[in-house]
């Protein structure tokens, strides 16, 4: 399973690669973490990234118990862009469809 949390960090990017550095390895000390990397975006130099890959989507859930998980993750993952950022293989994920629909 594969997370990608995008932020936008338009101005002091110290404090963010700071606490996105602090965030990569608090995952990575995690059971399940296979890797946690900062990325920063080619084409647009204030896209930012923390991509990370578990085991199962169970180790990532995981990965926020406990005080001191909740006080280095939370916080920096409050600031990514609100959109979806867990990923799977096709074959993993099912058919997917969009919520509030039957069938």
């Amino acid at each position: 399973m594969l997370v990608v949390s995008r932020f936008r960090v338009p101005s002091e990017v110290g404090g963010f690669v700071d606490a996105a550095t602090a965030a990569a390895e608090r995952f990575r000390s995690s059971a399940g973490c296979q890797s946690a990397e900062v990325v920063q975006n080619l084409d647009e130099p204030e896209l930012w990234a923390l991509v990370s890959s578990w085991a199962d989507v169970g180790s990532y859930r995981r990965a926020f118990n406990g005080t001191e998980a909740k006080l280095v993750l939370i916080p920096l993952l409050s600031l990514a862009i609100d959109e979806p950022s867990a990923y799977d293989e096709p074959n993993q994920v099912g058919l997917n469809r969009p919520r509030g629909t039957l069938g």
